[in-house]
């Protein structure tokens, strides 16, 4: 197939994703549990929202897609994440109640981003974190609605860790190296992910995960993956592979769009349940129990 620079890394994943087949064990398996465990809390599966930014009210609705699809986070008990926003709309995220995980630019203005991350741990945040693939552009430093990136060092990262009471968390983490620096920083959980193909050739978030997964053994990190994840299939896969989880991105714009809160629900829901029926399947009874026994990758 023939690559285009803006979508090389998209097409890329998307084909490794469907080269990863999964093999049944039906005798003596039993409906499986999705329920899991992550960092103290239990939801009811191992998939959350992605860290999205600026989505306004969607047909002709009164609140905005991010505060519609937290509602849905909150309602269906799974960890939702947001993006880059000003303190008042983190403010309107946290009043829907969800347990959220506030992802924060690094922004040239540190003073900004020790102000936000300060913002939502008061607000009552679950977590707050860093989108470090957000840091390069073509120009140099990347330049984000207006606002300039800056590199991030490690003293910088040890900072924001030491300076909450909160777990932190990285996103863009696309390398063994990357993934045991956070984990030497006191990280407590790191997304794998390109950002829907902001690096062209970006390796696919699930061939990169065992590695990843094999470099933080004896750490206590969390890891979760995005980038095309779209199905209970997909979200199985990731764990097989040594995710702790998934989250879902742009696969579930459509149903949010359509039919806000109720719409998402429905989506996040047949996810849910395509992920039990696979691992009721494979006789993987929880999520915990998960792992590559079943998984076949196609050369």
């Amino acid at each position: 197939m023939e690559y285009h620079r803006l979508s090389d890394a998209n097409v890329i994943t998307a084909q490794y994703m469907d080269r990863i087949l999964i093999k049944e064990r039906l005798i003596d398996s039993v409906v499986a549990d999705t329920r899991t465990e992550f960092l103290g809390y239990t939801f009811s599966m191992p998939v959350m929202t992605p860290a999205f930014s600026h989505l306004g009210p969607m047909g002709g609705r009164e609140l905005t897609g991010l505060e519609e699809y937290s509602i849905a986070a909150r309602e269906m008990n799974i960890l939702n994440f947001v993006g880059m926003m000003e303190n008042d709309m983190f403010a309107r995220i946290a009043a829907t109640g969800a347990m959220t995980v506030r992802i924060v630019k690094p922004y040239a203005d540190n003073g900004k981003v020790r102000d936000q991350m300060a913002f939502a741990e008061e607000a009552g945040a679950a977590g707050i974190g860093m989108d470090i693939d957000h840091i390069f552009g073509n120009q140099g430093l990347d330049v984000v609605i207006g606002e300039q990136m800056a590199v991030q060092t490690t003293s910088m990262i040890r900072s924001y860790v030491e300076s909450t009471r909160l777990p932190f968390y990285v996103k863009g983490v696309l390398s063994a190296e990357d993934a045991v620096k956070c984990a030497d920083l006191g990280v407590k959980a790191i997304l794998v992910s390109h950002h829907h193909g902001r690096l062209p050739y970006a390796v696919p978030p699930m061939m990169i995960l065992p590695e990843i997964k094999k470099a933080l053994k004896g750490y206590d990190v969390k890891i979760i993956v995005d980038c095309g994840i779209a199905s209970g299939a997909d979200v199985y896969k990731a764990i097989a592979l040594g995710a702790d989880a998934a989250a879902v991105g742009r696969s579930m714009l459509p149903p949010l769009e359509k039919g806000g809160v109720s719409g998402m629900k429905e989506f996040l829901q047949g996810v849910g349940n395509e992920l039990r029926f696979i691992m009721s399947c494979t006789g993987f009874a929880r999520v915990s129990d998960i792992n590559d026994s079943c998984i076949v990758v196609k050369d």
